[in-house]
């Protein structure tokens, strides 16, 4: 049997399912944009609100040492770009991880001792504190590669997000450097300080590293210059040398003064604190092994575990002994208070 409705009640029926699905076809697209993180390509892009429960947003205030301007900074911007700084791109995505832990580390905690700078600002943009380029600069520097290593370095910084390093509950001094000599050094053979987390640890994978052997040569006239002694030959220019468990020189004496390990090494700009001197032909011939202070984490060290399938909290955990991980949000207390 066949039925026939009016045009009217067509009508209605039509004008109630606009009005019922059309609004679900506008909202669903966006749902869950505003209140949950989102997956882009392998990079975890944030909510553009910022959740209340999150408390305020933490700034980095960073002077720029060659045009003497402060730049305000959101906290992981500072985190990524000071990775983009301090380590390779191209090194494994868990040693870029380690590195972004090491760096937020480093930041929390210089933010909570309240060491700001003359110029107002929080840290320099250099190795006094952390090297720091800005996305102008970054991408000037690397060119067409930009897109895929920022990428890289913002998924290794977001898969870490907030995460800080600890001892004890507090953060600890995220001491980093590029290459060792096979071994980490303690902190209190370089720092004169011990930290139980800064301990020697062994770091074979450094051998690889490019920056693992080097030579530098100097006239007697510029040792004399650079360390403010007089060579004569009447006795060893260098002589009496007392190592480090770790083969670094602890002291030396250079004509018959007594010097650091770390001294010569910053007098003479040389890679490492563990090196051999050959006098040859009125000339000192420094041959070094690794680069850095070697105090804390070896970033070829840290690439080399990575490749070996460690992860970074493997790698975090090996380097800075003893360690946990907290929140940035644990902290926010403090670092309101230190702000003020």
């Amino acid at each position: 049997m066949k039925v026939w409705k009016s045009p009217g009640v067509i009508g209605v029926t039509v004008l109630v399912a606009i009005i019922l699905i059309v609004p679900t076809l506008i909202v669903i697209p966006f749902i869950g944009k505003y209140d949950a993180a989102v997956e882009v390509g392998n990079v975890s892009k944030q909510p553009l609100v910022q959740n209340e429960a999150e408390g305020p947003a933490v700034e980095v205030v960073v002077h720029r040492a060659k045009t003497k301007q402060q730049e305000s900074v959101p906290l992981e911007d500072y985190v990524s770009r000071v990775v983009a700084s301090e380590m390779p791109a191209d090194f494994e995505l868990e040693a870029l991880k380690a590195q972004s832990l090491a760096a937020r580390t480093y930041i929390i905690k210089h933010l909570l001792n309240g060491d700001a700078l003359p110029s107002g600002a929080d840290v320099t943009d250099t190795v006094e504190h952390q090297v720091y380029k800005n996305d102008k600069e970054l991408r000037s520097l690397w060119g067409s590669d930009y897109e895929w290593k920022m990428e890289k370095i913002q998924q290794a910084v977001a898969a870490t997000k907030g995460e800080v390093l600890t001892f004890e509950g507090e953060p600890i001094t995220a001491a980093f450097f590029s290459t060792s000599n096979g071994e980490t050094e303690n902190a209190e053979d370089y720092w004169e300080t011990p930290y139980p987390y800064l301990t020697s640890v062994s770091s074979p994978w450094d051998e690889s590293s490019p920056k693992y052997h080097d030579q530098k040569v100097f006239t007697r006239a510029q040792i004399e210059e650079r360390l403010g002694v007089q060579v004569t030959d009447s006795q060893p220019a260098f002589s009496e040398p007392v190592k480090t468990s770790t083969n670094r020189i602890k002291t030396v004496k250079v004509a018959g003064k007594d010097f650091t390990g770390r001294g010569i090494r910053e007098a003479l700009e040389l890679q490492s604190a563990d090196f051999t001197v050959v006098e040859k032909n009125g000339h000192y011939i420094f041959q070094t092994k690794g680069y850095g202070h070697g105090v804390g984490m070896s970033q070829y060290g840290a690439n080399g575990m990575a490749q070996e399938g460690k992860t970074y909290d493997e790698i975090v955990s090996h380097f800075y002994q003893g360690t946990d991980v907290l929140q940035v949000s644990d902290f926010l207390p403090k670092l309101t208070a230190s702000k003020e």
